[in-house]
């Protein structure tokens, strides 16, 4: 587990931000977000702090999300499945080189949003929690 914390947490941090699909059914607004993710993995004798990050997303990102999402070429990470029904958004990860397979929703407000993702990897199973603030429109 402890090889794979860091590479999980960039990759759900990046999952976080945006999840594909088209601009117009994109609950998500263009603008500066502060996200926070906290993951959890039962049996670990420590509680993991949250992970903020701060993003800019642009209209582009929003009609193309994987612009938004820093995501390494080599982790060949997937999202499938993705689903809007009205401010929630639904999706799968798979990312086979680290054998990591996941479940997310996220919920958005006007100016928030909150989720989580149900990951596992090998035989160990997590779930991380996710909160975005949107901080106002991106300094060019």
């Amino acid at each position: 587990m402890r090889k794979t914390a860091p590479y999980v947490f960039a990759v759900l941090a990046a999952f976080a931000a945006v999840v594909p699909m088209s601009a117009a059914e994109n609950p998500a607004k263009p603008g500066k977000w502060q996200i926070t993710t906290q993951m959890e993995v039962p049996g670990m004798p420590f509680k993991m702090p949250p992970i903020k990050v701060e993003i800019c997303l642009t209209e582009e990102d929003l009609k193309d999300p994987a612009k938004s999402v820093p995501n390494d070429p080599k982790s060949k990470c997937t999202v499938s499945d993705y689903t809007v029904d009205g401010n929630t958004v639904t999706w799968n990860v798979d990312c086979p080189k680290q054998d990591m397979k996941g479940k997310g929703t996220i919920t958005y407000t006007d100016d928030s949003y909150t989720g989580n993702m149900k990951m596992t990897v090998g035989e160990q199973e997590m779930t991380t929690k996710y909160s975005g603030k949107w901080l106002g429109e991106c300094k060019k």
